[in-house]
């Protein structure tokens, strides 16, 4: 008797999105046809990942095609290439330029450097805050709020996906906790309690594109890395420590970040949908933050202290990734420009 293991063909998903440079538009091409025999990445590929900007929008959104294999996949791709080698061979050179850049953008991990420290410093808020959340309570435009909502809709439309590959990669205390924050992310059972559909639901009443990876064709390069980031650390085992900081300096930084947000849905008159996503984070998140500082985090350590420095790189390429795409899209508005085109 033989079975099917899969569809030859996928029929539903999202559609693949048009390259955007020689890398990503190599990879795309790859998926639209039947699946070949493996073969490694040629030379020239090769120099061009050698050759390409590590935090660019070509790289990342190849990056971003090959990981989505792992998530929900493509309409009209055969769901096998999540396993191809020569795709993973690809997926890897991808990587490992990605994680060079990292290595040398973040501060680099000190013997006196403490994790617990760097949380508590982390959860304090600056009087003179900067950055969008701060730009949209205070001033910013329904414009320009619908546009921040459309380049974080590539996270919150998949929120918690990337940080679940972690649990299994846990034991005792730590994956308890870690998986009760998660259970939390994904609406304790109820599906339109999840998290993910809270923020479609924001995004209908925002009047913008609510779909799964509906803005992918034209998010910026800095959103592409902010996902792809998770998505890398949580894939691969070696990097579950970093996946665990990730997840903890998430929670430490969402809860006054959410805040600052519904207080702007609030001044812009925004539908009532729009800030009860943000206030659902607000009081949730304000929870995860100490499951995750002491029973995730703490316990993790405790008993595999040797991960206490992939913790602080997690936490550390959280900020810098974030730091870079909150960048973005001030500078956007101070320029005059939109941070994404939603029209």
């Amino acid at each position: 008797m033989s079975i099917a293991i899969h569809e030859s063909v996928r029929s539903t998903g999202p559609a693949l999105p048009a390259g955007r440079g020689a890398l990503s538009s190599e990879v795309v091409e790859l998926l639209r046809g039947s699946r070949p025999d493996a073969d490694a990445p040629s030379p020239v590929t090769l120099a061009a990942v050698a050759e390409a900007d590590p935090y660019g929008v070509d790289l990342h959104l190849a990056l971003y095609t090959c990981y989505e294999l792992h998530y929900r996949g493509f309409a009209g791709v055969d769901p096998e290439w999540e396993w191809d080698p020569a795709l993973l061979g690809l997926r890897r050179h991808l990587e490992a330029r990605f994680r060079s850049a990292l290595d040398v953008d973040i501060a680099p991990i000190g013997p006196d450097d403490d994790v617990d420290r760097e949380m508590s410093e982390m959860s304090v808020e600056p009087i003179d805050g900067t950055g969008p959340s701060y730009f949209l309570r205070d001033e910013g435009t329904w414009t320009q709020m619908r546009e921040y909502l459309a380049v974080r809709s590539l996270y919150h439309l998949k929120e918690a996906d990337p940080h679940a590959w972690a649990i299994p990669r846990l034991t005792g205390r730590s994956k308890a906790a870690f998986v009760a924050v998660e259970f939390d992310e994904y609406g304790g059972g109820r599906g339109d309690r999840m998290h993910q559909q809270l923020f479609a639901d924001l995004m209908d009443a925002a009047g913008l594109d609510s779909t799964y990876l509906g803005y992918l064709d034209r998010a910026p390069a800095q959103a592409l890395v902010t996902v792809n980031l998770m998505s890398m650390i949580g894939l691969h085992r070696a990097l579950r420590g970093a996946s665990v900081g990730h997840l903890a300096a998430t929670e430490i930084t969402s809860s006054p970040g959410s805040r600052r947000l519904a207080e702007a849905m609030d001044r812009l008159g925004a539908p009532a949908a729009c800030a009860a996503f943000y206030r659902e984070h607000v009081e949730a998140d304000a929870v995860h933050e100490q499951v995750m500082r002491t029973d995730v985090v703490g316990d993790l350590i405790t008993h595999e202290p040797d991960l206490h420095d992939d913790v602080l790189f997690g936490m550390r390429a959280f900020d810098l990734v974030e730091g870079r795409l909150a960048d973005h899209m001030m500078e956007s508005w101070q320029r005059g420009d939109a941070a994404i085109d939603i029209d």
